[in-house]
């Protein structure tokens, strides 16, 4: 039988090896961080790096409860905790949902050739996702879709590494033209100062940047707008622009909707920011969007005075770095 010394000294080493690799990753990680705020990179990359405890956290549970030291009481709570923690970190954020969604454009006659579009989000290049491997998988299952035109509705990055530019670059695989706003975090809000090496990376990736720009398509126009909360999303000039056809406007928060102008034909917004609460826990997770959202947006379809807004849960992560039944998404919309 084997000694139960023996078998706690071997946990105790494990533990011990983990959380210095957890260290060691975080120093490694603040050192090529673009991040203004060292400490705090250094805690949350401490916090990505040292959930990896809880895989042997959850044998050694097992252990105690096996062999008498832990009643179930004890190891059963520890046990749901650790079985929550492993799939909300490793499991969940690895997956890359595909979701369709038929969307018709209100007040506003069929569209001839109805539309594919690909709607991403909240990427967020930097501490947590935005990976290479997640980036190819993103280029690959979007061009699957063959959308008529892509695009991305800001947080690009999260506190990115120096190497930004070059793992943007990997999404210049896209087959359709892809269109994007900034984020508040790629605003200083609460971001790092990489508009300029943002600038260079969706150069580098062909990402056309449309803040402030209208693109003009066959039957609708697609209007860029910037980050409500840097300031950037005013609409009052759009009643005096052509209103001959509709708009797809594309802002980061979908509380910009509030802005819209009554204008002929309704538009629809396409819109992330929320993550869909990233974590979707009762009564948590609605209390904390409540800040996020103050119009109480979370995720998919919603019919507002003025507009349509399609909010998509985006792929990436911030904060924790924890997803729960909401994975990462990519919103391809059948519009007519």
């Amino acid at each position: 039988m084997t000694d139960p010394a023996s078998v706690q000294i071997i946990f105790n080493g494990i533990f011990l090896l983990l959380a210095v690799y957890a260290v060691i990753r975080a120093i490694h990680g603040c050192r090529h961080s673009l991040t203004v705020s060292p400490f705090k990179t250094f805690i949350l990359l401490f916090v990505y790096y040292g959930l990896y405890l809880t895989l042997p956290f959850f044998s050694w549970t097992l252990w105690q409860w096996s062999t008498g030291v832990q009643d179930a009481w004890q190891a059963v709570p520890m046990l749901l905790l650790s079985v929550f923690l492993i799939y909300a970190r490793f499991v969940e954020p690895q997956i890359l949902v595909v979701r369709r969604t038929p969307v018709h454009l209100h007040d506003s006659p069929p569209l001839q050739d109805p539309l594919r579009v690909a709607l991403l989000a909240d990427i967020h290049v930097g501490l947590f996702s935005g990976r290479a491997r997640q980036l190819r998988r993103i280029v690959n299952l979007v061009n699957q879709e063959q959308p008529d035109f892509i695009v991305i509705s800001g947080d690009w990055t999260y506190e990115p590494s120096d190497q930004l530019i070059k793992d943007l670059k990997i999404l210049s695989g896209f087959n359709a033209p892809a269109y994007s706003v900034p984020g508040n975090h790629d605003e200083q809000i609460p971001g790092p100062p990489i508009q300029q090496v943002l600038k260079e990376g969706l150069e580098a990736a062909n990402i056309i940047p449309i803040e402030g720009k209208i693109i003009e398509m066959n039957e609708i126009r697609l209007i860029g707008v910037g980050d409500l909360w840097a300031g950037k999303a005013d609409m009052q000039a759009m009643p005096a622009l052509p209103q001959d056809k509709p708009w797809l406007i594309l802002a980061h928060n979908p509380d910009t909707v509030a802005q819209v102008p009554d204008l002929p034909y309704r538009p629809l917004m396409l819109s992330g920011h929320t993550h869909g609460g990233q974590l979707e826990l009762p009564w948590l997770t609605d209390y904390v969007l409540s800040r996020v959202s103050l119009l109480g947006f979370k995720k998919g379809l919603y019919q507002v005075k003025n507009a349509q807004v399609f909010v998509t849960v985006g792929t990436g992560l911030v904060g924790m770095p924890l997803r729960f039944r909401t994975p990462p998404t990519i919103d391809i919309l059948h519009v007519h």
